[in-house]
């Protein structure tokens, strides 16, 4: 699929068919995922991938919505902060090379004609029970991925005059 098509086409899906995903297509993603940039290039990313459905109905007591638990893969991104490069002002990058590579993995999905859904609305002391996360891997956002079964409307998106600052704001 084009990348720009990805890119226009590509919606948050909140039903999902109970079609498996094929194993070389969620590999192709998490290739997508393994191959995206970080600062310093550390990776400080973690990504737990939950195809049984046990599991995945026990994430629901860290997000209480069922359609999310109903696709046939549910993955969580982490990050481990202790490994991440930190900027001088004492910023840590791991959030933010968690969230290039969890793009990654959306647009991946989206280019495999798989949907998926971002989720940070949801309960960190729970998830990290459910998954069983060691310390020092703190979890930032859930996706399930799987065939839609349904279709969105899109979103109206601002202006590009309102977003993009040309040298100076």
């Amino acid at each position: 699929m084009d990348f720009y098509h990805v890119l226009e086409t590509r919606r948050s899906i909140r039903k999902y068919k109970s079609t498996p995903v094929e194993p070389d297509k969620l590999e192709r993603i998490l290739e997508a995922v393994r191959i995206a940039p970080s600062a310093a290039n550390r990776q400080p990313c973690h990504f737990i991938v939950v195809t049984d459905e046990a599991v995945r109905r026990s994430l629901t007591r860290a997000y209480s919505r069922d359609w999310f638990a109903a696709a046939p893969v549910v993955i969580c991104a982490c990050a481990e902060p202790d490994k991440a490069w930190v900027r001088m002002d004492k910023k840590n990058y791991a959030d933010v090379d968690v969230t290039i590579a969890f793009e990654h993995l959306v647009l991946a999905a989206a280019a495999e004609g798989l949907a998926t859904c971002w989720i940070a609305a949801f309960d960190p002391a729970e998830l990290r029970k459910a998954l069983g996360l060691p310390d020092g891997i703190e979890p930032l956002a859930m996706t399930p991925v799987g065939y839609p079964d349904e279709a969105p409307r899109a979103f109206v998106r601002k202006p590009l005059a309102e977003i993009v600052h040309r040298e100076r704001w």
